[in-house]
This record gives C-alpha cells, structure tokens and sequence, in this order.
C-alpha cells in the first residue's frame, strides 16, 4: 500500500492560523482547508460588518488557500458552514451561491453556540484534483 504524501499549505494571503494547526493540507490530490473566519490576513483582526461581509471576507479567505495550493473554488467537493445565528443561512446562502454558482459542493450548514473571536460565520472545504 502506498503512503499518500502529505503537504503543508501556508499563504500569507489568508489569516495565519490562530492555534496549533494548518491553514490546508494536502494529501495526493486532495486538499482539506481549515475552517476559515473573517480574519484580514494583514492585522490578523476580526472583520466588522454585516454577515455577509463576513461570509464574502471568509470566501475569499478560502480561495486565497485553494489557490496557493493550485486548487480552484470550482474543485471544492464539500463545504462545511458554521453559523452563530440560523437565521443567517439566506443572507450567507446568497454570498456563498456568487462563489459556488455551477455544480455547487455537497455541504453541511451548522448552528453552534459561538466561533472564535466572536464571528458570525466560519467555513471549512474540502478540494480534489481528480
């Protein structure tokens, strides 16, 4: 049986990760990408702002990875969303439509009780190669 080799992503073009643990990692050809909150890579501060602009800020953050990786937002297979508020899920589903328009990814939506650093949103995805 084949070991999969595993690779590290790190970009400064995303926040830096806040714990111990990855921004992505890659292994053959897939790419699991830490969940991702508003953070501005620049000041590593929250982003303020409506949750949309939260959700956009998030999206971006995870493209950022995908793509210092090589990967796409089109070769996303599965999303995981966070919300502190359900009653978010119309305002972030019309954000995350812009990003995943065609052949969207499977994908959870999860309410839990609260996200680090007081965000209203966080977003995890998974991407192959194949």
């Amino acid at each position: 049986m084949a070991k999969v080799m595993q690779k590290i992503i790190a970009t400064d073009k995303a926040p830096a990760a806040i714990g111990p643990y990855s921004q992505a990692v890659q292994a053959g050809d897939f790419l699991f990408a830490s969940g991702q909150i508003p953070l501005d890579p620049k000041t590593g501060q929250i982003t303020a702002g409506s949750v949309e602009e939260q959700a956009e800020f998030v999206l971006e953050n995870v493209k950022n990875i995908l793509e210092s990786a090589g990967f796409t937002m089109e070769q996303v297979v599965k999303t995981t969303v966070f919300v502190t508020n359900m009653d978010n899920f119309a305002p972030i589903n019309g954000v995350y439509a812009r990003y995943f328009s065609e052949n969207p990814p499977a994908r959870s939506f999860v309410a839990v009780k609260e996200l680090p650093r007081a965000a209203q949103v966080e977003i995890e995805v998974v991407a192959w190669k194949g």
